[in-house]
């Protein structure tokens, strides 16, 4: 079963690696990882999602809490989170058939980057299944290239607030 956490760690040199460090220590498979900056200056957040049990996902978390640089770590359930994924895809495509694929395009949210005579780069986003589904439908057409961000999720808008897991961020103004 997939398990999504959102860590907010200390954005620092080195923080990254202990983090998969602690993923690799105990033989878990990371299936996607994204990290950035996030809406607090000197604190960036990370994406993770790995496939573990619930007793190893609260294991995991409390793991991940006793690292010095990790401030928070929220687990985030499917039903009350919004995820999503972005990819680039580059296809050979002669100008002849754009008509055709620019149809199907407008249907599965993507749109064409950049348009060159013999290839385009195509950008889509949404669920793992549905950039499968818009690869599975340009495939005919020759793809040359993906490359895929992984998951980025959080907690859905309707969720009252959230519940810090460990040590609590430092207040922030909002201006």
């Amino acid at each position: 079963m997939t398990q999504t956490f959102a860590l907010y760690v200390d954005d620092k040199a080195g923080v990254l690696n202990r983090v998969v460090s602690l993923f690799r220590r105990r033989m878990l498979n990371i299936e996607s990882l994204t990290a950035g900056r996030s809406e607090i200056p000197g604190v960036s957040r990370m994406t993770v999602v790995v496939d573990t049990d619930e007793y190893g996902a609260h294991r995991l978390a409390a793991n991940l809490n006793k690292l010095m640089a990790v401030r928070r770590v929220d687990r985030l359930a499917s039903e009350s989170s919004i995820s999503t994924e972005l990819a680039l895809i580059k296809v050979a495509m002669p100008e002849d058939a754009r008509t055709e694929v620019n149809r199907f395009l407008d249907a599965h949210r993507a749109r064409i980057v950049s348009a060159h005579p013999d290839r385009l780069v195509i950008e889509t986003t949404g669920t793992s299944d549905e950039i499968d589904g818009v690869l599975t439908l340009l495939r005919p057409y020759g793809v040359v290239e993906v490359v895929r961000t992984g998951r980025v999720a959080m907690a859905d808008a309707r969720r009252a607030g959230r519940q810090p897991v460990a040590r609590a961020l430092p207040a922030v103004a909002m201006k």
